[in-house]
């Protein structure tokens, strides 16, 4: 077994070092496990695994709670036995998404700032049974020092009846100290989130926790399974560009100061690859509150530009990940993780004036984003946090390329097949084509906008013929549609990808 006991630093918790086996088999069928993770940063992964050979010999369930997505060893492993009743409330591995959309596995997909509040008031089916938290040490006291993610995990410790901690020596004793965990406390006795700069702390480095509900402890050298970026191509390098010139035109007319506001990026390869080019914008002083910190934040990092990041998680590349280890002695300095709820609070992400860029499947003419399902009806990942920023920040973008598909499918249509974010939501869409600003539109000023600015030129003439024609036929209606038509926009696509295949 891995030598753990100089990371356990309460002597009386010691004896409560065990097998990944041994804590597996404390749980039970139908439980809810309440897990740390978000993306693939900070979720145990020797107990999963145990949990899934279990499971392979004898076949039961369990209904799975997480920050957002998590690896392999977690989602994939029980995924792989079928062990999983309930997932929620985000997720992007292959096999569960599979599983929901063949309606194996009952998908619940939330807002991520509303998880933990929803767990703790009961509404996600019962109480957190068994919390199962990865940990670098548990201190003297016998509360929990979190690794590369915050996510739900200390409201799931406050929750549950019991707790498993794994304690992964793969994850360096550093992070200790880089995490504000503050849960708060529910109506009608919560107060105002006291976070008035990116950079302040209001809670405490460790996850508290009653080594009472400590039931087992367990070694891990498990590293984060993280994923590679894409190389940033010509689109992404062109959206860049667009959002850089956006934001000079604002600061020129006064309406956002010469370091921007404190910003918010979606997780994946487009938005690091946006964050990425604000390196060699003339912004500096920059400042994140956001939920993932990604590659591109560590190259603002290193080029002066970022004065301080807040996330909850740690979600580079695997480079990236080797490169904050090797300079987690600076990096330290200019980033903290906070429980999620308190990462996407939106009463403080309108208070700080975030401005908000996230990515869409598709978004239509009138100004609504889908971010979650294909052709209406197949889930993809899930809404996580983007709804938190999109309708409090100060400036919301979405970001697309305007054709998908290898140009096979148009990312702007008439009518958004699901909608996540309504017209209401949104003040800027980008594209590698351009930038259709929304501000104070009508819907069908919206239309024209968005079908010039950011529509691709083999989609332009279908998008305007379709406009055209639904005013004419709605007599100039509010938001002029031609139903059938605009329905059968998303069929007509799928059959040309298909005939292709």
């Amino acid at each position: 077994m891995i030598e753990i006991k100089d990371r356990v630093r309460n002597s009386a918790l010691q004896a409560k070092i065990t097998t990944a086996e041994a804590a597996a088999a404390l749980i039970k069928p139908g439980m809810n496990l309440g897990v740390s993770g978000f993306t693939p940063a900070g979720y145990p992964k020797a107990v999963p695994l145990a949990l899934a050979e279990r499971m392979k010999a004898n076949p039961f369930q369990i209904n799975l709670w997480t920050g957002a997505s998590v690896g392999k060893e977690l989602d994939g492993a029980l995924a792989e036995v079928k062990g999983i009743a309930r997932r929620l409330p985000y997720q992007t591995n292959d096999a569960i998404r599979k599983q929901i959309n063949s309606g194996a596995i009952a998908y619940t997909d939330l807002h991520l700032s509303h998880t933990a509040q929803m767990s703790r008031y009961g509404y996600l089916g019962g109480e957190v049974d068994i919390a199962i938290v990865e940990a670098c040490a548990i201190t003297e006291e016998g509360n929990i020092i979190p690794t590369t993610s915050m996510g739900n995990t200390a409201s799931y410790v406050q929750s549950a009846k019991q707790v498993i901690v794994e304690v992964n020596v793969s994850q360096p004793l550093e992070l200790e100290g880089m995490h504000d965990v503050y849960v708060p406390l529910d109506p009608p006795n919560r107060l105002p989130v006291p976070i008035v700069k990116v950079d302040d702390r209001i809670g405490t480095p460790y996850i508290p926790c009653d080594p009472a509900k400590i039931v087992a402890i367990v070694p891990c050298d498990i590293p984060d399974a993280v994923r590679p970026l894409a190389a940033i191509d010509d689109d992404a390098k062109a959206m860049s560009a667009h959002l850089i010139d956006f934001f000079q035109y604002e600061i020129k007319n006064g309406r956002l100061p010469k370091n921007l506001l404190p910003l918010q990026s979606g997780v994946g390869s487009v938005a690091n690859a946006v964050v990425c080019g604000l390196v060699d914008s003339p912004f500096s002083n920059l400042t994140v509150f956001t939920e993932v910190i990604q590659d591109g934040m560590f190259d603002l990092i290193d080029a002066g530009k970022l004065d301080f990041a807040s996330g909850t998680s740690l979600t580079p590349s695997p480079e990236g990940l080797k490169r904050f280890y090797a300079n987690i002695a600076d990096y330290r300095k200019k980033i903290i993780l906070r429980p999620q709820e308190i990462a996407n609070s939106p009463e403080t992400a309108r208070r700080l004036g975030i401005i908000a860029m996230n990515t869409a499947i598709e978004f239509d003419i009138y100004g609504h984003v889908n971010s979650t399902h294909i052709m209406g009806s197949k889930m993809m990942n899930g809404i996580g946090g983007s709804g938190d920023f999109a309708r409090n920040g100060k400036l919301t973008f979405f970001f697309s390329t305007s054709t998908a598909k290898g140009g096979d499918i148009s990312s702007i249509v008439p009518m958004c097949s699901h909608i996540d974010h309504t017209e209401h939501d949104v003040d800027v869409f980008i594209t590698e084509r351009g930038v259709a600003d929304i501000r104070g539109l009508s819907p069908k000023e919206r239309a024209q906008v968005i079908i010039d600015k950011c529509s691709h030129p083999d989609y332009k003439p279908m998008l305007q013929d379709y406009f055209d024609r639904a005013k004419a036929a709605t007599k100039n209606a509010h938001s002029p549609h031609i139903m059938e038509e605009a329905l059968s926009w998303h069929v007509r696509f799928l059959q040309t990808v298909t005939m292709k295949k």
